[in-house]
């Protein structure tokens, strides 16, 4: 039985990928693994009932991956990411062809985020 998804995404740099996931978008991290010191970082992290795992591992993914995740109160992250500036990132509400509210990022190293609440 499936019980849940927990896509992977590539970063390319530790303090980027706190700054933008733990600081900007507001995920906690969960935990955190290195084979051995001096190795890339492979990072749990959650939002709500959001879980992500961030691999500094070149063969563990590659970037340039969206996923698409379904939220509620989408105004109200928008709002919340807005009153955090992040560089120049201004992120929008938009309606889509199919039938959600989407707030759509990419991350510093290419990954799409669509946030999408339903109607």
């Amino acid at each position: 039985m499936l019980l849940q998804n927990i896509p992977i995404l590539r970063i390319f740099d530790e303090a980027e990928a706190r700054a933008f996931y733990i600081g900007w978008l507001g995920f906690n991290i969960d935990f955190e693994h290195r084979f051995e010191p001096g190795m890339p970082l492979y990072m749990g992290i959650s939002r709500d009932n959001i879980r992500l795992h961030l691999s500094g591992h070149e063969g563990d993914t590659s970037p340039h991956t969206r996923v698409f995740m379904t939220c509620n109160r989408i105004e109200q992250l928008r709002d919340e990411l807005l009153s955090r500036p992040y560089k120049n990132y201004q992120p929008v509400v938009e309606d889509t062809f199919y039938g959600t509210r989407q707030l759509s990022l990419h991350d510093p190293f290419g990954n799409r985020l669509s946030f999408n609440e339903y109607l």
